[in-house]
């Protein structure tokens, strides 16, 4: 039981950094029906500033408490990875907007391969010791142990979520999000703007996808160039799973898929006699994308036309 219990928190915390990165791929993909394969780099761009930020704060600050210098980290990271977002939308997917679905699927992808080279260019590609900067003491919940970066990470997904919600549902933004994701023409004659709208939806996405990869990076302890591709690719699982367009099915695909690795990692040796380790988690998420598209490829949660963006 103590073994169950612990794989469910561990799978509750995987699982609200995928919730965080679906969120992007679904909301991009709602409005313009694209999807944003350097998506994970996006997240990995977020981490290694965060690293760079958190080294030169704790030299040019020796006496700021660590929760401090995480939280400037954050911000300096999501300030990065909002203009890098912010340029991919402008440079490489706008001038595709109306060609033909491949172009765009494989602009992203370019896109994904060029900021992993840059990535490694700039930071070189060795893995990187990030820094612990909270409390390292586990906490003892009913035989499992949760670490103070674990509850950080369960908190601050909470309040994104919170925000975003908040920001879709009840906001000037939200109702133009929500317009140009139903009909970008009839929108536009309203009088939003739709490319101000995809502009934002990328910024809000990038945002996200930072938190994570600091969070990410807090959890594993380690960060380096190619760190947000898988990440990326199980998003983007977790969004299929969902129902990609749809919000609330990104953050339950997420959350559920965290939940499937951890639980099934913690029990593959003992079901496979000891043949699969934990270490074969990978094969979880795609074997989840494989059933769900032959069993139900709108996803969970399915694509209400209305809900989407």
């Amino acid at each position: 039981m103590d073994v169950f219990l612990q794989q469910v928190i561990n799978g509750l915390v995987m699982g609200s950094m995928y919730a965080l990165v679906a969120l992007g791929y679904t909301m991009v993909y709602g409005i313009i029906n694209l999807i944003n394969f350097a998506h994970g780099e996006v997240l990995m761009v977020g981490a290694l500033t965060s690293w760079s930020a958190i080294g030169m704060m704790q030299g040019a600050m020796p006496w700021a408490p660590g929760w401090l210098i995480l939280i400037l980290a954050t911000l300096i990271a999501c300030v990065v990875a909002v203009a890098l977002n912010f340029t991919i939308e402008k440079v490489a997917y706008r001038p595709l907007r109306n060609s033909p679905k491949l172009a765009p699927l494989i602009t992203a992808i370019g896109m994904s391969i060029l900021l992993q080279t840059l990535a490694m260019i700039i930071w070189k590609p060795n893995y990187k010791a990030y820094p612990t900067l909270l409390s390292s003491t586990p906490i003892h919940v009913g035989g499992a142990v949760i670490t103070p970066t674990q509850i950080m990470i369960l908190g601050v997904t909470a309040v994104s979520l919170a925000v975003l919600m908040w920001l879709v549902n009840y906001t000037r933004l939200g109702r133009a999000m929500r317009a140009t994701a139903e009909n970008p023409r009839v929108a536009g004659l309203m009088g939003v703007k739709p490319d101000m709208v995809i502009s934002a939806t990328f910024v809000i996405g990038a945002i996200l996808a930072a938190i994570a990869g600091v969070m990410y990076a807090s959890n594993y302890g380690t960060a380096q160039h190619a760190m947000g591709f898988l990440p990326g690719l199980k998003a983007f699982t977790a969004a299929v799973f969902g129902g990609i367009g749809n919000l609330s099915g990104a953050v339950v695909g997420g959350i559920l898929l965290g939940l499937i690795e951890a639980i099934g990692s913690g029990y593959i040796g003992q079901l496979t006699g000891g043949v699969l380790g934990s270490h074969y988690t990978d094969i979880f998420a795609f074997i989840v994308l494989i059933f769900v598209l032959t069993l139900r490829p709108s996803g969970l949660m399915g694509e209400r036309v209305a809900d989407r963006a």
